[in-house]
């Protein structure tokens, strides 16, 4: 039988999120396994990957909100917006709009441009990017040569901070003026490379990023991940524990009716309900085995998480 639930993964720079599940199927000896918010090739950091049933929960873990910390190159821009790029645009100053300014004023001009890019905003993905267009990946037309026209889209920045001077980043293919590390709170469908170019481009210079780091999806911080390499059967998290929904346990009898697919009568109040009104279903012994949703009266059966036969 298949096991259900969700395993964290601390993804590696270098590979991508498809590969990172490799050790999923190996360990859990499934082909049954997806992951919520890929993470950029040479991005690292935090991937709720599901295994069985749980996959039918990704969508709701894909809606949160996300932690993310970068490096800003700031001096320069490239095709992909990434650090190693082929750069499409190089600034001549030390600094827009003067020469020989010093690191501190440096952060002192972006400082004063951050509000502009927290709460809700408009972002246009990178050409390199996973949105489809005409029935093609944007980066799939990028690699032949054609510039895609890609639309705003709404985002939430709920914090974007300076975490200090940056260092060096090996293999930078355009010649920065400053570089910071930054922190970055924010929505579902936000591109880190993108936020790096306009943040850039408020200051009057050209940007790109290196070193993207997820460290918290929702709830679920990087500290409890573990690498593909050190997986073991071990790591198969709860679903409950992954997200936060409200618990309701049912004896076997009700358990039974969610099992076929029918709502159970239930006129007590759940406590932390959200909009959706969604709550895990569990037996006497606190083990999850489906998403219902609570309604004034009733819960009803979403989705069915025991394991496979």
């Amino acid at each position: 039988m298949t096991p259900s639930g969700f395993v964290l993964l601390d993804k590696i720079a270098g590979e991508t999120s498809f590969k990172a599940l490799f050790p999923l199927k190996r360990v859990f000896c499934t082909k049954r396994v997806g992951h919520a918010g890929t993470l950029d090739l040479r991005a690292s950091g935090l991937i709720v990957a599901a295994i069985g049933r749980a996959t039918r929960l990704l969508p709701f873990v894909e809606a949160k909100d996300k932690c993310y910390t970068f490096r800003l190159h700031l001096g320069y821009e490239t095709d992909t917006l990434e650090w190693d790029g082929d750069v499409v645009a190089q600034d001549t100053c030390c600094h827009p709009g003067t020469e020989g300014d010093k690191i501190h004023t440096v952060r002192a001009a972006l400082e004063a441009i951050l509000p502009q890019f927290t709460g809700d905003i408009t972002q246009v993905p990178p050409q390199y990017c996973a949105v489809k267009v005409d029935g093609r990946r944007a980066s799939d037309w990028a690699e032949r040569g054609k510039q895609v026209e890609l639309r705003p889209r709404p985002i939430r920045i709920n914090s974007l901070k300076i975490l200090g001077e940056g260092g060096v980043t090996e293999g930078c293919s355009g010649k920065s003026f400053a570089t910071f590390d930054m922190e970055c709170e924010c929505s579902k469908g936000t591109y880190i490379r993108a936020l790096g170019r306009d943040i850039a481009r408020a200051l009057g210079t050209h940007g790109c990023v290196s070193l993207i780091r997820r460290h918290r999806i929702g709830p679920v911080t990087l500290e409890r991940a573990v690498k593909g390499s050190d997986l073991g059967k071990e790591n198969l998290v709860p679903v409950d524990k992954v997200l936060d929904y409200p618990v309701v346990r049912f004896d076997e009898k009700d358990l039974s009716v969610i099992r076929n697919g029918n709502w159970v009568p239930w006129k007590t109040p759940v406590d932390g309900v959200g909009e959706q009104g969604h709550v895990f279903v569990a037996d006497l012994q606190g083990d999850v085995l489906a998403l219902g949703q609570y309604e004034p009266g009733r819960i009803k059966p979403k989705y069915f998480l025991a394991e496979d036969d």
